[in-house]
């Protein structure tokens, strides 16, 4: 980021709207946007409250199911697309309108089918991440210098040695980008799923608190997931950087 032409790290634009966040919030432009620090000093009390850990738990466990069966479906998928041309065209198109479609429309036809309950919320977190999943698993197969697939065929590697020893690792980079962007559209899963259920988890709690406008408690446990999906994507980042050696050899 650059500002009178002196370049600025990355927080430094989180810290200017979280500047401008704080002006609006105090000004009382617009009421439903209380001002930073009131959010901010609501988490302790959005904490406390008695039901927050069964509901925290709830969300994590549906969305750690859901992002799991993404990966366990999303990679092989994605690899069986880069790999054979005629598995990418049958499946290419079907990919490319559900990543594109508006997952939130087929909640209830989700609901309907796994009633309503957990399971509506990990289909719907499975809904929302895979389609990443495979398609940045597709253009890391894609991107695989297959002179090192003919070198492994030539010393005797066995065709699942080949997928695990040298596809896999070759295109990890990019699993690792569709991984980042999967928990962020799978957290939004999370929450979609359990407020349009509004009878469990983190979800009821954005309710409750639209509801009575305690604006300031919906503002902090916005920040409060807002910080789990970033943390948790500040780390695959970070093993990403670790394995762009497998890229450079690719």
């Amino acid at each position: 980021m650059n500002l009178f032409g002196k370049k600025l790290p990355p927080v430094a634009s989180i810290v200017i709207w979280l500047i401008l966040w704080e002006i609006i919030g105090r000004s009382n432009v617009i009421f439903i946007i209380p001002p930073f620090s009131s959010a901010l000093s609501a988490i302790p009390d959005i904490i406390k409250v008695s039901t927050f850990g069964e509901d925290l738990w709830l969300s994590l466990r549906s969305f750690l199911v859901g992002l799991g069966l993404s990966l366990c479906i999303g990679i092989p998928v994605g690899v069986l697309m880069g790999r054979f041309q005629k598995v990418d065209e049958m499946l290419g198109m079907w990919v490319n309108i559900f990543i594109s479609a508006p997952i939130s429309a087929l909640v209830p036809i989700i609901m309907v089918i796994f009633g309503i309950g957990d399971r509506t919320v990990t289909v719907t977190v499975f809904m929302f991440s895979i389609w990443t999943v495979i398609l940045d698993t597709r253009a890391g197969v894609r991107h695989i210098n297959y002179s090192l697939v003919e070198m492994a065929r030539v010393f005797g590697a066995a065709p699942f040695e080949v997928y695990y020893k040298i596809i896999f690792w070759a295109a990890l980079p990019e699993i690792l980008v569709g991984l980042k962007l999967a928990i962020i559209r799978g957290v939004r899963g999370v929450i979609v799923g359990q407020l349009l259920l509004a009878v469990s988890g983190l979800g009821r709690l954005f309710l409750t608190y639209s509801e009575y406008f305690l604006m300031d408690k919906f503002f902090a446990l916005l920040i409060f997931i807002l910080a789990f999906a970033w943390g948790l994507s500040a780390v695959v980042g970070l093993l990403e950087r670790r394995v762009e050696k497998y890229a450079k050899g690719r």
